[in-house]
C-alpha cells in the first residue's frame, strides 16, 4: 500500500520528469565489501524494478555519487540508467550539467539522499527525499522521508509515489495481471 501524502506533495510529484539519487546509503545499505580482488555492493532488486518502471513510463533516472565505483558503474549499465555521475566534489554542479543537457529545471527533479553531501540537492529539487535511515540534517529539509531504509526499497517507494501521482502506476502493473 502506498503511503499517504498531502495533496500539495502529490502535485509536486506530478511534475517530476527526472529522478536522481545518491548511491551508497540510498541504493545500497551503505555497506561496502572490500576484498583483495574488488569491491562489492548489495543493490535491492525492487529498487531496480522501480527505476525500470520509471524509465518505461518516460521518466529519466540518474545516479549521483561522490564515490566512484566499478560496482556502481556495472549496476547502472545493467539497469540502463540514463545518467551516471561519479566524481569527488560538489554534486550540485553535476546535476546542473544534466539539467542543461535535458532542458529540465530543478522543479522537475526528485532527488533521494541520505547524508550531508546530499543536502544541496535535496534542498534544490522539486521534491527532496531523505531515506528513513538518513542523517538528521537530511530529514530536517526533506519534503518526504521514506518508510524504507536505504538499500531496502526506499527508491522503489519513491518511484511508486511518482508513478501513482502521475496516474501511470496502473500501466506498470496491468501487463503482469494477465
Amino acid at each position: 500500500m502506498s503511503p499517504k501524502i498531502s495533496p500539495t506533495l502529490r502535485s509536486r510529484f506530478r511534475r517530476i520528469r527526472l529522478l536522481l539519487c545518491d548511491v551508497d546509503g540510498v541504493l545500497t545499505d551503505g555497506g561496502i565489501f572490500v576484498g583483495s580482488a574488488s569491491e562489492m555492493k548489495r543493490f535491492d532488486i525492487q529498487d531496480g524494478q522501480g527505476l525500470a518502471a520509471l524509465r518505461q513510463q518516460g521518466i529519466k533516472v540518474g545516479w549521483i555519487s561522490s564515490r566512484p565505483s566499478a560496482a556502481t558503474t556495472r549496476r547502472a549499465s545493467e539497469l540502463k540508467i540514463d545518467f551516471l555521475q561519479q566524481a569527488k566534489g560538489p554534486k550540485v554542479s553535476l546535476v546542473e550539467c544534466i539539467l542543461i543537457e535535458t532542458g529540465l529545471n530543478w522543479k522537475e527533479v526528485c532527488y533521494v539522499g541520505d547524508d550531508i553531501v546530499d543536502l544541496g540537492l535535496i534542498k534544490r529539487a522539486g521534491v527532496g527525499v531523505a531515506v528513513a535511515n538518513g542523517v538528521a540534517e537530511t530529514h530536517a529539509i526533506a519534503d518526504y522521508i521514506t518508510r524504507a531504509r536505504g538499500g531496502h526499497g526506499a527508491v522503489r517507494e519513491v518511484a511508486e509515489l511518482i508513478l501513482r501521482a502521475q496516474g501511470k502506476w496502473h500501466r506498470v502493473v496491468a501487463p503482469h495481471r494477465a
